[in-house]
């Protein structure tokens, strides 16, 4: 009894000295105020974020670079606005209108990205998963951003460390790993690097949990928390069908219903990208940290099967299940 009291302290003392080192206590927060925020991509993640960021009171520059692409961002956004709008307010039209023009009028549309990080404290970029092209933009933004502005990637595969080399700002760059739907997922990933200052860290925490958010530490490995573990589960998925031990159709009805998960893996698959997770998978096998030729990882077969025939999932509207003519939420092989 005295040992296992003893042991059950020092695991308590223990996780509190790791939790103030990791997350830093709020007493000594070295947080900085956020008013302005400048999100780069007005697709479906940019756009969450934009969101999240205007309803939680700040302004929020979304930048992109036609006009065409913000006015389908901003069509995203007030179209998930007025489903919240009506969960608030059910049976209040006037009063959702109101909530809609609230949250809209602190949400500014630009195709000038230099201009709208030169009045932001805080650049969060969430563009197309090139390394080469987040580099050049976060090179553009360098020059134009005041020095004490905060650049943050939503990268969810990509070494943050890479990202930042484009810069002259490495202690004031981090990741800021946000999930698809971003209004409805609680969960954000904040990478640190090993420049990542303590100051920049305390005040994405801050910013997040203004949001509505719960934030989690993670060091600049691939992957991060939730892709490290998820990919690899994933991938297995695809060998257990290859081998011939379980149909798919099994293994994501054995997943939801043994596990609790909401999705089988290969739904979420296609949820995610057939491409998407090819990318991943094939950037880790070849160059990940610690990952290289790593048979967790390793290429399938089947997948690269789909992916050779269009076949990415819901958004080509097939993948490993067939989404045409269903709903958003169903498929069928």
């Amino acid at each position: 009894m005295f040992q296992a009291k003893s042991a059950s302290l020092a695991l308590r003392a223990a996780s509190r000295a790791s939790a103030s080192h990791v997350l830093r206590s709020a007493a000594y927060s070295t947080a900085t105020e956020v008013k302005k925020i400048t999100v780069i991509g007005s697709g479906l993640m940019g756009a969450g974020v934009v969101q999240v960021a205007a309803q939680s009171g700040f302004e929020v520059n979304m930048v992109d670079l036609k006009q065409d692409f913000l006015a389908k961002g901003e069509k995203i956004i007030t179209s998930s606005l007025k489903r919240v709008a009506k969960k608030k307010h059910a049976d209040d039209a006037a009063a959702q209108q109101r909530f809609i023009d609230d949250v809209m009028s602190r949400v500014h549309l630009s195709t000038d990205s230099a201009r709208a990080a030169s009045e932001s404290q805080l650049v969060i970029e969430a563009i197309v998963e090139n390394l080469k092209t987040k580099q050049s933009l976060f090179k553009a933004l360098d020059g134009a951003a005041p020095q004490e502005t905060i650049f943050v990637s939503n990268t969810s595969s990509l070494p943050i460390g890479d990202i930042a080399s484009a810069t002259a700002r490495k202690d004031r760059f981090a990741g800021l790993h946000f999930f698809n739907p971003v209004p409805q997922m609680k969960l954000v990933e904040i990478i640190r690097t090993a420049e990542t200052s303590d100051q920049v860290f305390d005040t994405l925490f801050a910013v997040t949990k203004k949001m509505g958010k719960v934030p989690v530490a993670c060091k600049d490995t691939p992957g991060f928390i939730v892709n490290r573990l998820l990919v690899p589960y994933m991938m297995e998925s695809l060998r257990l069908v290859e081998r011939g031990d379980a149909s798919m159709q099994d293994v994501d009805t054995a997943m939801k219903l043994g596990a609790g998960y909401p999705m089988g893996p290969f739904e979420l698959m296609d949820y995610v990208g057939l491409d998407t997770i090819k990318f991943i998978t094939d950037g880790w096998y070849t160059a990940g940290k610690g990952l290289v030729g790593d048979k967790l990882i390793a290429p399938s077969s089947l997948l690269e099967k789909h992916v050779k025939a269009g076949e990415f999932g819901r958004k080509s509207g097939k993948g490993f299940y067939s989404y045409e003519g269903v709903g958003a939420d169903k498929g069928k092989k």
